[in-house]
């Protein structure tokens, strides 16, 4: 496979605005890396450049090693896989697998090869001689992952690809790219909204915002130790809970998971003991969510599904700060263990 090397990458559209900001990055290979952000951050922007299809306002893009900046897309060894599918309507399932074979004039024996090894892999199989109009979303999904898989390039690129499947189609195909990348042991890029994506997808995620990179790691250490406020609101489902004035003498801004909190019952001790009202219950099945108003400010805590609370309540909160992660309140980043230490000891 490949490595991937993005070198001081900006991107700067006619009117004067940004899409991307020095975006520097190495992709390992055989790495599973992930771009994750809001709509606009510059994710897609940074895939397409990689793939040739936009064009670099300064920088170098590397494959292997080789600046790739002046070859067009298909002089890359690269596969994408878009969004939308883009699937020819009018052609077969294996018509649609072979289609980018024949216009490299590979052989007819080895474009079967090919075809037949991607719907084995994929369980097209019985599909081949359907069109895409016969076929589910998830299964035309997975012609879009053929057609990237009969390349056999050095690098595939994913731009969102599972957003127009429903919810249980989504988990599925996550599951399905994620037993090929380890099957095929590739260099794998992969764009998405979605955190929970990233989250379950990567070996490395890339959190942007805005077209500039907040935090490159791994999901743990990401959601264990956002770098800035706006990983530790955007990552995690809900989110890190933010709240101002959480370093003792400095202005700072305390930042703690859902989980991270035991709701105190009646009769237990109340030292450090934080009060809540209940705002919402959300019941999730395996889990509750209390949507909590402390002081004016909106947090939430992750509680057994077992529990008799009710709207209006107040409850008491106990916090495990050594989870608990601590920020900056001008810069929004975040705040070093001897840093904090220093100023509980001021």
């Amino acid at each position: 496979m490949a490595t991937v090397r993005l070198e001081n990458i900006n991107k700067r559209y006619d009117n004067g605005a940004f899409a991307v900001i020095d975006f520097n990055l190495e992709i390992n290979d055989r790495e599973f890396l992930v771009l994750v952000g809001p709509s606009g951050c510059g994710k897609s922007t940074t895939l397409r450049m990689i793939a040739g299809l936009e064009e670099i306002t300064t920088g170098s893009i590397y494959i292997d090693d080789t600046c790739v900046n002046n070859l067009p897309p298909k002089d890359r060894d690269i596969s994408m896989v878009f969004q939308n599918y883009a699937l020819y309507p009018h052609m077969t399932v294996y018509e649609n697998l072979a289609f980018g074979l024949r216009l490299r004039k590979t052989p007819k024996k080895e474009i079967a090869s090919r075809v037949d090894e991607a719907a084995a892999i994929l369980g097209l199989g019985d599909f081949l001689k359907r069109l895409p109009k016969q076929l589910s979303g998830g299964q035309r999904q997975r012609v879009a992952l053929g057609r990237a898989l009969v390349r056999k390039p050095k690098v595939f690129l994913f731009d969102e690809p599972l957003s127009n499947l429903d919810a249980k189609m989504r988990v599925e195909m996550r599951s399905e790219i994620n037993r090929l990348h380890n099957q095929l042991d590739a260099t794998m890029i992969y764009v998405t909204h979605d955190q929970t994506e990233a989250m379950t997808l990567g070996d490395r995620i890339v959190v942007m915002d805005q077209g500039e990179i907040q935090q490159v790691s791994d999901p743990l250490s990401l959601y264990n130790t956002p770098e800035n406020t706006f990983v530790a609101g955007f990552i995690g489902t809900p989110p890190m809970n933010l709240v101002a004035g959480g370093l003792v003498n400095r202005g700072g801004i305390l930042g703690f998971r859902p989980e991270s909190v035991t709701v105190l019952n009646k009769g237990d001790p109340a030292e450090k003991v934080i009060r809540c009202i209940i705002d919402f219950i959300e019941p999730m099945g395996c889990e509750t969510y209390l949507h909590l108003n402390l002081s004016g400010k909106k947090v939430v805590a992750r509680v057994p599904p077992e529990n008799r609370y009710k709207c209006g309540d107040v409850i008491g909160l106990k916090i495990d700060f050594d989870k608990a992660s601590f920020f900056n309140e001008t810069t929004g980043k975040r705040v070093r263990e001897k840093e904090v230490r220093e100023c509980e000891s001021a």
